[in-house]
Parts: C-alpha cells; structure tokens; sequence
C-alpha cells in the first residue's frame, strides 16, 4: 500500500475587477475497494461557501460562488490518498466473439461508455488501428484493449503544448502528437469503436523512486503529475485501466479523482465570472508520500487550512440539470 499527500493549487490572474465568479471543481480523489481518500481540504481565495455533492457518475463535485469583486482567485486542494496493491495483471479471458455475442445487452448497459461523443467521435481514420489491435489480441478483449494502448503509445509522441483542451482526436490524428488527455480520448475511440466500453479516468501520477518525490510537476514523469487515462470493462472482471501515455496497465501509482465519458465530464476547474478583463492561468500539482522515511506522518496543517470554511453535503443532482451545468459552464482551467 502507497500513502501520498496531493496538493493542486489553481490560479486565476485577471487584468482588471471580475465579479459574480461562479465555480465547479472536481479535485476530491474517489474512495472505494482500490484506493481511500483518508482526508480533503478545499480552500479558495477570496474565501468562500463550499457545497459538494455526487454526480451522475459518482464524482465529488464541490461548487462555490465568489460575488465581491476581486483580481485574482486561488483555489487550493489537499488530499491524502492510501492507494491499494493490485490492477496490474488482469487474467480475464473473455473473448471478442463473446463480447459480440452479448453485444445488445452491454450497449443498453453500458450506453454512455460506448456511445461517440464530442472529444470522442466515430472516425475512419481509427480502423486501421483497431485492426492491426484486433490481429494482436490473441481474440480476448484485455488483448484487445492491451494491443490499442500500446499501439497510441508507439504511434502517437507526447508533446507538450501540441494540442488543447477543446481538442478531440480528429487533431491527434493529423498531428501524430498529443498530451495524456489526447491519448486517452485516442484509446476510448479504439475499444468503443470495437463495442468494449470505455470511460475517462482523470487522476495523478505519483511517484515511483523517493527520488521523484517532491519534483516539480513537469519533472515526475516527463509530463505531468496531474494525468489522465482509461479503464475498459471487461464482462467477467470489471473495470480495468490502461495507460496509452506510458503503455502500460494502471497501477498503485494512479490516483483516481473523476471519471466520465470523456474530459468534458471530469474538467477539474469549471466557471464563469462577470466582466470585461482577461485572465491568465497557473496550475502547481505537488505529489509526494504522506509518510517519511520512519513512518511518521508529514504533513503539517497550515493557518490557511485551519481557516477553510466547511465544507456542506449535498444530495446527488439531477442529471438532466448536471447535464446542463456541462454546457453552460465553459472551461476555464485544464490540466490534462
């Protein structure tokens, strides 16, 4: 078992007074059999009053308003997560020709993780690809979805900056190049496009060697500690992650926060503000054990953690109206 302290810190600069900033986050990482989010801050400056609920998905969403007018907006997010041994090797068995037979019953299952969506439409281009997967599958659908991981990662070259967060596989495609967020969407186009279904898996990558820890973010694995990648479901085991950015399954080094169809679903800073002035963005992800070398604890509350206002439960939304908060609220941090 691994135990790491995450703090992500987002800024937003503005060139002149916004007001009226209503804001979404999904930065709380999900408790449940593979990983136990053991405590969670939320801190923004200006201060405000933080509600949170469940969405359709079963994300922690955590909403807050900021009417004053002010320059600048800090949103602060510290978690410790215990993350369990295990997901590395899958030996499940099932193959495509039983995927296909039982292809009517898992569509209606499992509709939203198969079905095309905006960052993730049905494309011509991907045939080939879902071919050459299929012949290196060994005719199971962990083969499969093994096969189309590695061939993103062979493929496709990690290049910071080559696409953004509005891009949809169309643009990987032609560039031959993408971010974590690309490959992802990349994959989920491959297995759905095959009938397995596919969902977004936002998270962190903490890190392997004591070396790492503490490393800024661009330095943990040549890209980013806040990272994103897939899981496909396979009808006789579950869920099981893939990682097309490194090429290989997900392990105990992957801290999931959110999951969806796609990034539109798990966007970790969504808002929108009153006024004319423009903005500027920075986001810091700070990944490290929550233990030291002797076992003791490392982390240390901050005056600005004890003052964080608490934090009020909500119950689960609606989906017609998380639906709707999705395409009213633009964007407006990414970090993929």
């Amino acid at each position: 078992m691994n135990r790491y302290h995450l703090v992500h810190v987002t800024q937003f600069y503005y060139d002149g007074p916004v007001s009226e900033s209503y804001n979404e986050v999904r930065l709380r990482p999900l408790h449940d059999e593979r990983q136990s989010c053991l405590s969670f801050r939320l801190r923004t400056q200006p201060g405000s009053q933080i509600t949170s609920y469940h969405d359709a998905f079963g994300n922690w969403v955590h909403q807050f308003n900021v009417l004053p007018e002010h320059r600048q907006l800090s949103i602060e997010a510290e978690s410790v997560v215990l993350s369990h041994n295990g997901e590395s090797s899958v030996g499940d068995g099932t193959t495509l020709e039983s995927l296909d037979a039982r292809r009517q019953a898992i569509f209606e299952d499992y509709f939203d993780f198969i079905a095309a969506t905006g960052y993730v439409p049905r494309l011509p281009a991907l045939d080939e690809m879902q071919e050459a997967a299929e012949q290196a599958s060994e005719g199971t659908v962990i083969g499969f979805a093994r096969a189309a991981s590695d061939l993103i990662h062979q493929r496709f070259q990690y290049v910071k900056g080559a696409t953004q967060v509005h891009s949809s596989i169309t643009d990987s495609i032609q560039l031959g190049a993408g971010v974590c967020q690309d490959f992802a969407h990349l994959l989920l186009g491959l297995v759905r496009g095959r009938g397995v279904p596919g969902r977004y898996v936002s998270g962190y990558l903490t890190p392997r060697h004591p070396a790492e820890a503490g490393s800024s973010v661009e330095e943990v694995i040549g890209g980013q500690a806040s990272h994103a990648w897939v899981e496909v479901y396979l009808p006789d085991t579950g869920w099981v992650g893939l990682d097309p950015t490194l090429g290989e399954p997900v392990g105990p080094h992957h801290v999931r926060v959110a999951y969806g169809r796609d990034y539109g679903d798990v966007a970790p800073v969504r808002g929108v503000y009153k006024g004319r002035a423009g903005q500027s963005l920075s986001v810091d992800v700070r990944v490290r054990p929550a233990l030291d070398d002797e076992g003791h604890e490392q982390i240390r509350e901050s005056s600005a953690m004890k003052e964080a206002a608490p934090i009020v439960e909500r119950p689960q939304q609606p989906v017609q109206q998380q639906q709707q908060q999705q395409q009213d609220l633009p964007v407006s941090a990414c970090k993929p």
